[in-house]
């Protein structure tokens, strides 16, 4: 792995910051790496407001959709809230649903099904809808390229209004109204917002014609959960709505995201547990099941009902988990004896579709090339789920196969796609060789990228509750990874986990300053550690909670 250490900081920044906020030029480092600046910058990024968000209604079409929902409302319309399947989509229908009902209208909450009806907007959702006389359906998450769908939805009218962040192609589709920061046609200044946050900007531009908008804060830990999930930036609008969104996860969360973090008891929870331990059981319903367990539960009311959704639902991830490793043997297995050079693609009958991804993903941890995982699907297809490395845009590199393939979308780092049995052996050549070619004289390793070198005696109480300050972190803002150099071991360290699979040690610099540290899946490092005197440790520092007692602990990232 390399370490990557930026360097080149404008220490005239980093000394006015130091200077206006009384801290360290450790911290104003960060900050000026961060793009800020200024006094004022600081104060907006450590004490976000919702006052700060932009108007909504600088985002095209918001007044058509604002006016259209207004109407539904005073006319006591029946509305269906139609969303992805994954953790962004649940999370908005959930949302948008329970923002709705206390507006004293019925919904109907529509998630489509993963294996039959697949990603976007369904003609069978748009049929449901007509059958029921429903005449709006609000899209979340979704819909940006789904014309032929609106047109038929327009045949038996029915209005659709589109809450999508995904990248449009050159024609929008003809819908009531289509929110989309990401239109080029667009003047919103924040682009990076989720679906949710597209969702929640409407419920603000209502809100803002009709009553007092702070009411609406009550929904940011659905926005915080699939800001969490979807990996958008933690820049702008999206570190607002993260922000306060934890403070409601932290005071008073919705009951279905109360029932399942109380299996996980905090102190304090941050946005990685929101990406860890939440996402992945809400992703566990549609994964195995039916997304629509998610949706209900995060819309839950009741709490017997949350209790009983959040059981079933923790179930489902344990089967996901038993799933998952059974599915990510095989592929390892099938990799190691493949052929193929520069990429790793696996596949089998028996796979379950829903997993597909986080396999690939798991492969590209492994081996770190681009890697695809195939599964079959109906009409005689195979469909898989794709992911690259750093600097690969895999989406460029199956337009260059795209005689083999039937269909395919995504972006840089991630796709879908389907083709043909018949064509697999013939895909796999391309797929490699157009690999080989995008990343000819190309350096690709693995990268660490390191936010400065410091001293463990840097690692002051005050230093790290400022450190705390920068939460969340994500992309954008990640968390900061610190190397120390000349370190030694000091006592005796161990290996745990079932398979001797982690490292735990105590790190100790000039006999100074010593830390407890722990590193998962660095078994590999236990030689290097009894080997060497002195070494080099990349990591992040984070908060250790045991049987009631608050430390500071190293999370190792690497050893050197």
């Amino acid at each position: 792995m390399n370490w990557v250490e930026e360097k080149n900081i404008d220490s005239k920044y980093v000394k006015h910051l130091s200077s206006e906020l009384k801290i360290n030029s450790l911290l104003s480092r960060m900050l000026v790496r961060r793009n800020i600046k200024t006094y004022d910058q600081a104060k907006s990024f450590f004490r976000p407001k919702f006052e700060d968000l932009h108007d909504p209604f600088l985002m095209n079409d918001m007044d058509v959709a604002s006016k259209r929902i207004s109407q539904a409302i005073t006319n006591k319309e029946c509305l269906m809230v139609f969303g992805d399947y994954d953790v962004d989509g649940t999370s908005s229908v959930a949302m948008m649903s329970l923002y709705l009902e206390s507006k004293g209208i019925k919904t109907l909450r529509y998630l489509p099904d993963r294996k039959n009806e697949g990603y976007g907007i369904s003609t069978k959702a748009i049929d449901i809808a007509f059958e029921k006389n429903i005449k709006l359906i609000i899209a979340l998450d979704c819909g940006i390229k789904a014309h032929k769908q609106i047109s038929y939805a327009k045949e038996k009218n029915i209005d659709f209004i589109i809450c999508d962040h995904h990248n449009p192609s050159d024609k929008i589709p003809d819908a009531h109204a289509v929110l989309n920061p990401k239109r080029t046609d667009c003047s919103y200044p924040f682009k990076e917002l989720c679906g949710c946050g597209v969702g929640f900007k409407l419920i603000q531009a209502i809100e803002q014609i009709n009553s007092d908008k702070k009411e609406i804060i009550n929904y940011l830990d659905l926005v915080a959960l699939a800001i969490a999930a979807d990996v958008v930036p933690l820049i702008g609008e999206n570190r607002i709505l993260a922000y306060l969104g934890l403070q409601i996860i932290n005071s008073n969360p919705k009951l279905g995201i109360h029932s399942l973090l109380k299996t996980n008891p905090k102190k304090e929870y941050v946005l990685s547990d929101l990406m860890f331990f939440l996402a992945p059981r809400i992703n566990a319903a549609g994964r195995i099941k039916h997304a629509k367990l998610a949706s209900d539960l995060l819309a839950c009311l009741d709490e017997n009902q949350s209790e009983k959704l959040a059981k079933e639902i923790e179930e489902l991830n344990s089967q996901r988990k038993l799933i998952e490793k059974e599915m990510t043997k095989q592929a390892i297995q099938q990799a190691e004896l493949s052929e193929l050079k520069k990429s790793v693609i696996v596949s089998s009958s028996s796979w379950n579709k829903g997993v597909i991804g986080i396999v690939a993903s798991k492969l590209v941890d492994k081996f770190y090339k681009p890697s695809l995982v195939f599964c079959e699907s109906q009409n005689e297809a195979l469909t898989a789920s794709a992911r690259s490395i750093k600097g690969l845009n895999i989406y460029k590199v199956l337009e260059d196969c795209n005689e083999y393939i039937e269909k395919f979308g995504g972006h840089k780092y991630a796709a879908g796609l389907s083709i043909k049995k018949d064509n697999f052996e013939k895909f796999k050549k391309s797929f490699d060789e157009s690999v080989e070619k995008h990343m000819f004289n190309k350096k690709f390793d693995q990268e660490l990228f390191i936010e400065s070198t410091i001293e463990l005696e840097d690692i002051s109480p005050k230093f790290f509750r400022i450190l705390k300050q920068f939460e969340p972190f994500g992309p954008g803002n990640r968390m900061p990874v610190f190397r120390s150099d000349n370190l030694k071991v000091k006592g005796k360290p161990f290996e745990l986990g079932n398979e001797k699979e982690h490292i735990k040690l105590n790190l100790t610099q000039n006999y100074k300053s010593f830390f407890s540290a722990i590193g998962f899946w660095l078994s590999s490092k236990f030689q290097l550690i009894e080997s060497k005197s002195m070494f080099s440790v990349a990591y992040t520092i984070e908060e250790n909670h045991w049987k009631g007692n608050s430390t500071i602990q190293l999370k190792i990232k690497d050893i050197k």
